[in-house]
């Protein structure tokens, strides 16, 4: 995607993000009076169409309007889903706690776990990190719900860590998680 492209899309989304719903013709006319021409202009207003960025609406074929996808609607149900996602997560860490005191599980098969586990609650945190500098999703509800049960995560991990018959568990655990370190070659 060239500059130019992204001007143009960033402008399409300031007009309809002002005036929220706009007819095709005044939108291409206003993004070409500040950049680009009209069959590049055309081209990224159905790229945004595509990607579901902005909504298009036919009553004829000489008229026809846009709109920005309703961005509550869209954060809450992102946020419904990696809800749902980090409550299945954490059923599956104390079922493994459960699981370890039931059964005699070997070394190498708790600490697999252990770090699968501590893999995916960290790409959950990760996203979760990402979305804070949004607004939206900080201002929903069940932004702060998702934060405490990836808390609870952590504790529970920490927790069963803890309680391994291994002085040395969680020493093991940290040499077997992917630790990145600065090589003074990557450093810009």
């Amino acid at each position: 995607m060239d500059k130019n492209s992204e001007i143009i899309k960033t402008e399409i989304i300031r007009i309809l993000n002002e005036n929220g719903k706009t007819r095709g013709t005044e939108l291409a006319k206003r993004v070409i009076e500040k950049v680009g021409n009209e069959k590049i202009v055309y081209r990224e207003i159905s790229a945004l169409v595509e990607a579901g960025e902005i909504d298009k609406k036919v009553h004829s074929r000489s008229h026809i309007e846009y709109e920005l996808i309703n961005l509550s609607e869209s954060v809450s149900t992102q946020l419904k889903n990696l809800h749902k996602e980090i409550e299945m997560i954490y059923e599956e860490i104390v079922s493994f706690e459960i699981r370890i005191k039931e059964e005699k599980y070997s070394f190498h098969e708790r600490l697999r776990s252990i770090i699968h586990q501590i893999n995916i609650v960290q790409a959950t945190d990760g996203i979760m990190k990402l979305l804070s500098y949004y607004p939206a999703f900080r201002k929903d509800q069940m932004y702060s719900q998702i934060t405490r049960k990836i808390n609870d995560c952590w504790e529970t991990i920490m927790s069963s860590i803890m309680h391994q018959q291994e002085g040395d568990f969680l020493n093991e655990v940290l040499a077997n998680l992917r630790i990145s370190q600065t090589d003074s070659k990557n450093v810009n």
